[in-house]
C-alpha cells in the first residue's frame, strides 16, 4: 500500500531551524525530484517557502499546509507519504494528533523525541494500532539517541563476532563534545517539569530506567546520577543530562530485540571530567546543571551559525564486559556539533532508511537501533558523518 504513495517522506517542521537543516540536507544528499521523492511540510506554506528560499532550496519542492491541532489535515498529509518526518516538538505539546495518524494510516514516523512521559504515554496509547496498520513509529532519532542506543548496539555486534556472547555490563561515556543543546531539547525539558509539577508519577517514571518498557522490572541499575571515579578509564565521571532518555531507549532496546544484551543487562551513561583534582571538582560542579537558566538559553527556531555547527563533535567511549570477564570497548564519533549539524543528518538519514531500504521490521513502536540496525549503521557512516570503531 505504502509503495504506491505520492512521497517516500514528507518533513514536518521544515520552516523551524532544525527543519530547515533536515531539508538542507536531503537536497544536497539526495537532490530534488530525483531517487527521492520528498516534500515540506507545516501550518504556514508561506513560511516554509520562506525558510527554503533562505536555505536555497529549489522552489520545486511540493509544499504541503497541515496545523498539528488539525485532525483531518494531518490525516490527508500522512496518507500521501510513506514516512513522517518531524522536527515540530516538544512533542507532548504538539506531536500526539501526528503520531496517531501514522499509527492509524500504516505511515512509518521518525522524530527527534527525548521526552519519555511522552513516549510512554504514546506506548501505551498507539502500539496496537501501529501493529495492526503496519505503522514502523520510530522515536528519538537525532543526538538523544541514536549515537548512544546504535552504540550500544554495535557494540554487541562486535562482542558476539569476537566472543559469541553479548557483555551484560556496558558503560557509556562522552569523551569529548562541542556544541550547545537546541533550543527544542530545552523546550522539551521545561515542557516535561511542567507535567511533572502537576502529576507526580511522572517523576516516579523518569527515574525508571525501564520507564519505556512497560511491564519490565529487569535488573538493578548501577547509577548514573552522581559524580564518580572510573577506575576502568582513570576519570572522574559526572551526570550526563542526555542520559535520562538514552538510558531508557538502550533498554527498549534489548528488550525489542529479545533481551539480545542479556537479561540481566546494565547499562550507565556519563561524561568523562578526567583525573585528579581537577576531574573530580569539574564532575561536582556538572552534578548540578543549570541547562535552562539565565537569559542566553536556546529557544525554539534559533541555533548556532554554519561556522559553530561545522567546528562542532563529539566523542563517545562504550565499554563493555561479559559475565565471563572479556572486555570491549569501541567508539562513535560524530563530525557536527550535536544538537543541530549532526542530528539533522540522522533523523533524515533514518526516515531514508524506513522509506528506501528493505527493512524487514514489522508495525509497532520501536527504537533505531531495533527498528533499523545494521541499515542504519551503514547509512550513518556513509553519509552522515558518524564513525563506529573497536578501540
Amino acid at each position: 500500500m505504502k509503495d504506491n504513495r505520492e512521497f517516500d517522506v514528507i518533513v514536518y517542521g521544515a520552516s523551524g531551524f532544525t527543519g530547515q537543516l533536515i531539508a538542507e540536507y536531503l537536497a544536497e544528499r539526495y537532490g530534488v525530484g530525483e531517487g527521492l521523492r520528498w516534500a515540506l511540510a507545516g501550518r504556514s506554506e508561506a513560511k516554509i517557502r520562506e525558510a527554503a528560499c533562505e536555505s536555497g532550496l529549489s522552489g520545486e519542492i511540493p509544499v504541503i499546509t497541515a496545523d498539528s491541532a488539525d485532525p483531518a489535515a494531518l490525516k490527508e498529509m500522512v496518507e500521501r507519504t510513506r514516512v513522517v518526518l518531524t522536527a515540530v516538538g516538544p512533542y507532548q505539546l504538539y506531536g500526539s494528533g501526528l503520531l496517531a495518524a501514522c499509527a492509524a494510516a500504516g505511515t512509518d514516523y521518525v522524530d527527534l523525541c527525548g521526552e519519555p512521559n511522552w513516549m510512554w504515554q504514546m506506548i501505551e496509547q498507539h502500539n496496537d494500532a501501529a501493529r495492526e496498520s503496519g505503522a514502523r513509529i520510530v522515536f528519538s532519532c537525532g543526538f538523544d539517541s541514536i549515537p548512544f542506543d546504535l552504540g550500544v548496539y554495535y557494540l554487541q555486534q562486535v562482542a558476539r563476532e569476537k566472543t559469541g556472547a553479548a557483555l551484560t555490563h556496558v558503560k557509556g561515556r562522552v569523551r569529548a563534545m562541542q556544541g550547545h543543546a537546541s533550543g527544542g531539547t530545552v523546550a522539551s525539558l521545561k515542557a516535561t517539569m511542567t507535567a511533572a509539577a502537576g502529576d507526580p508519577s511522572i517523576l516516579t517514571r523518569l527515574k525508571d530506567p525501564y520507564c519505556l518498557v512497560p511491564g519490565a522490572e529487569g535488573v538493578p541499575q548501577p547509577p548514573s546520577h552522581k559524580p564518580a571515579y572510573d577506575e576502568d578509564i582513570g576519570s572522574w565521571a559526572a551526570p550526563f543530562i542526555m542520559a535520562q532518555i538514552n538510558i531508557p531507549n538502550v533498554h527498549r532496546s534489548n528488550a525489542l530485540q529479545g533481551h539480545a544484551y542479556g537479561a540481566d543487562f546494565t547499562y550507565t551513561e556519563m561524561v568523562l571530567t578526567g583525573p585528579g583534582e581537577k576531574g573530580e571538582a569539574m564532575a561536582r560542579a556538572m552534578a548540578e546543571p543549570n541547562l535552562v537558566a539565565g537569559d542566553k538559553e536556546p529557544q525554539p527556531g534559533e541555533g548556532p551559525s554554519r561556522e559553530e555547527q561545522e567546528a562542532g563533535f563529539y566523542d563517545l567511549l562504550f565499554q563493555g564486559q561479559s559475565n565471563s570477564g572479556d572486555t570491549i570497548s569501541i567508539s562513535v564519533t560524530g563530525d557536527r556539533d550535536p544538537g543541530y549539524g549532526s542530528t539533522s543528518k540522522m533523523i533524515a538519514e533514518s526516515a531514508v532508511a524506513l522509506a528506501l531500504d528493505d527493512i524487514a521490521t514489522a508495525g509497532g513502536i520501536w527504537t533505531p537501533a531495533a527498528a533499523m540496525g545494521e541499515e542504519l549503521l551503514q547509512r550513518l557512516q556513509a553519509n552522515a558523518g558518524l564513525a563506529f570503531k573497536t578501540e
